[in-house]
């Protein structure tokens, strides 16, 4: 038993969709997980590994959800000061050939360089045709011009990998496992299979017969696509997502990783790319994870902090169940069934007198705003009415606030006080915000006209 049991109907209409997923998709074994305010509350699975009924303990390969781990590896890299993410990669790993490509553009797949290596389908090809990077590169790496735009680029988290292990010292694997599966628990998430592990199998199209895939070491590839994992372990790993953990990666980077990186093509507005993350529309927020496939398997990992949820489904055929679908149906399931219950409202346990003095309606132009304290000594500046800019604000500790996310995330605000000490105006990244519209007490830029507001006859 867990302490967010999830409701008989709830669990049942969980089950009803994984079991339509896999009959459907025709999926050998398909197993799904939900996580709910930091717990595993629910797991299913349909059919049989190995004649047995697979559980959350049965390892399944994971894919491309792998890029999400390796980009964990290099943000810890950039919070120790080892590394920019500005920086070209060639800084740290000279001789590849790519240039002034930076770590933050191939985190974000905006490198330009090609989706996949030269030569045979690598996902399918000995890890022994691939013996150094010009072999994943190829003579020509690119595709498009550097930073132009979202180009999904498998060898570029394969530079990545080298990365790490050029500034660790360590294959890349022991660097994942010493800094990120152990302190997580993840102990049943490896670069190789461990029993109970699902086969991986191809389905063919017009009829209901099975043919083995391979099961390929992906060598230099590995940190694009080589983990295997279970639904227990990577619940562990959606929470660490959802709320950080000091021992891998504090709250800030992970959601700096959670941040919009990459312009979404036309057409794909509901979508886009953090560093390492995928984000996609959901309702009035976001899910935010990573798919991934190799042949034989598929997978999905979703989050979705405006319901403190989290989704895992993986299957063991290279083609069939739309995985990421399902997952996104699983959260909608629980967060319509089980709406989330608020934290309850409680007042400050105290509040400092000048804060108290600045909440309330202030005025850029004419368009007004309002100021609200929160907890922690952050503030929020937005729009009263329709649409507009809007911020959170963190404190700085000298009674400034630097803007957290929205239009004035990295930008200052500060109180500007006269001589009496009376608040002037607020001074938000050169924008004066007044009490009153175009106050012509303060320094508003252009001034204001000395005969103020007036009709029109």
């Amino acid at each position: 038993m867990t302490k967010q049991e999830l409701l008989p109907s709830t669990r049942r209409a969980l089950l009803h969709r994984i079991a339509t997923a896999q009959t459907e998709g025709r999926a050998p074994s398909l197993v799904a997980a939900v996580v709910r305010g930091g717990e595993l509350v629910w797991t299913g699975a349909r059919t049989s590994v190995d004649g047995h009924a697979p559980d959350q303990n049965v390892q399944y390969r994971i894919g491309s959800i792998t890029k999400t781990f390796t980009a964990v590896l290099v943000m810890r890299l950039r919070d120790e000061g080892l590394l920019d993410l500005s920086d070209p990669l060639e800084k740290h790993l000279p001789d590849t050939g790519v240039g002034e490509v930076t770590i933050a553009e191939l985190l974000a797949h905006r490198g330009g360089l090609a989706a996949e290596t030269p030569g045979e389908w690598w996902e399918r090809s000995s890890a022994s045709l691939r013996p150094e990077l010009r072999d994943v590169l190829g003579e020509k790496p690119f595709r498009h011009p550097a930073g132009r735009r979202f180009h999904y680029s498998n060898p570029g988290y394969t530079l990545l990998g080298s990365l790490i292990e050029a500034l660790r010292g360590a294959p890349w694997e022991d660097v994942l496992r010493r800094e990120v599966l152990e302190p997580l628990g993840l102990h049943r998430t490896s670069g190789q299979p461990m029993a109970p592990h699902a086969g991986g199998w191809a389905v063919h199209p017009w009829a209901d017969v099975l043919l083995p895939e391979p099961l390929e070491d992906l060598g230099l590839m590995a940190p694009a696509g080589q983990l295997w994992s279970t639904t227990a372990d990577l619940a562990r790993f959606a929470v660490f997502l959802m709320r950080g953990d000091d021992r891998v990666l504090c709250a800030e980077s992970v959601r700096e990783m959670k941040m919009p990186a990459a312009v979404a093509e036309f057409g794909d507005a509901e979508q886009t790319y953090g560093l390492g993350l995928g984000i996609v529309r959901y309702g009035g927020g976001a899910l935010v994870g990573h798919t991934g496939s190799l042949p034989g398997f598929l997978a999905s990992l979703w989050t979705c902090e405006e319901e403190d949820i989290a989704t895992i489904v993986l299957a063991n055929c290279t083609s069939g169940p739309a995985v990421a679908t399902v997952a996104a149906e699983l959260v909608r399931i629980v967060a319509e069934a089980e709406p989330r219950i608020p934290e309850p409202w409680r007042p400050l346990p105290d509040v400092d007198p000048s804060l108290l003095e600045l909440v309330g309606p202030w005025y850029w132009g004419t368009s007004v705003q309002g100021l609200r304290l929160a907890a922690g000594g952050e503030v929020r500046l937005g729009p009263l009415t329709g649409g507009g800019r809007g911020s959170r604000f963190g404190p700085n500790g000298d009674g400034t606030w630097t803007g957290l996310d929205g239009y004035y995330a990295g930008e200052r605000l500060r109180a500007v006080r006269r001589a009496d000490g009376t608040v002037s105006h607020l001074d938000v990244g050169s924008f004066v915000f007044t009490r009153e519209p175009y106050d012509k007490n303060a320094p508003v830029p252009g001034g204001v006209d000395p005969e103020g507001w007036r009709g029109l006859a």
